[in-house]
């Protein structure tokens, strides 16, 4: 004989409630030369057709949202997170009934940093639903040509989330290699926050007792080598404090 809950799951009936379709959007950031760029394809089918998006798609019957969330990444753009070191967490889940024309839609957006030398970007590759694929930097993009869907509001919530979060703990250098200097870390801090110079005398008394000397140097093209770290403390005490806008 069925339990109470078994026969309530016999005779329970979806088709009775709206149809809502789960989908993820992914915003990747990478800095090169003291800038900071995201992950964007050329969308290649409609809903607004030839307009600039997110990688992303909808989630499959067997995936969870991380899951689908690399897939989409690696079938849009041909980047494998798992290739490059990279950290991804979940950013907010966006469910405006009018956010997609299609159908009911809900995206999970997503946050992912990719660590490079500072120097050159991984090359993107389009695929599927995707025309093109290109890193774009990302102040550009949010003062010009509007993205499809709610994309801008994602790209200015990874944004703020990334902002923020560098102001009290070590999360820029997950966009660097494992060893890094503090040239190149500050480098990011100007690029996420899209400053002017950082002053190099306060920064490095800021960031030192965070960071582990590896004691070895990096070799450059030019000057004195210089001293390689490693994050030691995940949380800066006290805090950076982010410039004033345009300072």
């Amino acid at each position: 004989m069925a339990t109470d809950e078994e026969q309530f799951l016999q005779d329970y009936t979806p088709g009775e409630y709206p149809p809502v379709a789960l989908a993820v959007d992914l915003v990747v950031f990478a800095v090169t030369e003291s800038t900071l760029y995201a992950a964007f394809v050329r969308r290649g089918g409609h809903p607004f057709k030839g307009a600039p998006a997110l990688p992303g798609g909808f989630v499959g019957a067997d995936e969870d949202a991380l899951a689908a969330a690399r897939r989409e990444l690696e079938e849009e753009t041909g980047l494998e997170l798992g290739g490059h070191r990279a950290h991804i967490e979940q950013l907010a889940t966006y469910s405006s009934p009018q956010r997609d024309p299609r159908m009911r839609v809900v995206s999970v957006a997503h946050l992912a940093l990719l660590p490079t030398d500072g120097r050159a970007l991984p090359v993107l590759n389009p695929g599927t639903d995707s025309a093109a694929a290109h890193w774009l930097p990302v102040y550009d993009v949010l003062a010009g040509e509007a993205l499809a869907f709610d994309h801008g509001e994602i790209l200015t919530a990874a944004l703020e989330r990334l902002a923020g979060k560098i102001e009290y703990t070590l999360t820029a250098a997950r966009l660097l290699p494992a060893e890094f200097t503090l040239y190149q870390l500050r480098r990011v801090y100007q690029a996420v926050w899209n400053t002017g110079r950082l002053d190099a005398g306060n920064f490095t008394r800021k960031m030192t007792g965070a960071l582990q000397d590896t004691g070895r140097k990096a070799i450059g093209d030019k000057g004195a080598p210089a001293a390689l770290f490693t994050v030691r403390e995940e949380y800066l005490s006290p805090p950076m404090i982010r410039p004033a806008a345009n300072s």
